[in-house]
């Protein structure tokens, strides 16, 4: 498992209508492109314990400050190109994809959180994955 040490663009696609939020942070830095996930309702890099809620737009560095002095920006809702391993087909259309820190993702359920599903392989474990955060998942199952 690797944490983001680095900003890390990545690239959206205009596939699904992205949608923001702005969320407290925990005492953490964010790096742009990092997944981000929830605990106790503050953000911070991705881990395994919490909820998925989106993917960092600009880092937000909160490492020296209280719980919820900053905000950090989330894109919510999208399609996002990732490297998946596991993913190898195009057959692996519509498979879940999990995240077992804030720059690993998977096809693998196994000590990992679905984030999404995979809606398009581009080539070797490059694909295009839809996500939503959990606090939009009320109209939207993943499984």
């Amino acid at each position: 498992m690797t944490t983001l040490a680095a900003d890390t663009p990545r690239q959206y696609a205009s596939a699904m209508e992205p949608i923001f939020n702005d969320l407290p942070m925990s005492v953490d830095i964010v790096y742009e492109g990092s997944a981000v996930g929830g605990t106790s309702g503050y953000m911070r890099p991705f881990v395994v314990s919490d909820e998925f809620e989106g993917f960092c737009q600009a880092q937000s560095d909160n490492s020296g400050g209280s719980t919820g002095d900053i905000n950090v920006n989330i894109r919510s809702q999208g399609v996002v190109k990732l490297t998946v391993v596991g993913a190898s087909a195009v057959t692996n259309i519509n498979d879940l994809v999990y995240a077992t820190d804030d720059a690993t993702f998977t096809l693998t359920a196994s000590g990992a959180t679905a984030i999404g599903k995979v809606r398009r392989w581009e080539s070797g474990t490059t694909c295009w994955v839809a996500f939503q955060a959990v606090s939009l998942r009320s109209q939207v199952t993943l499984d």
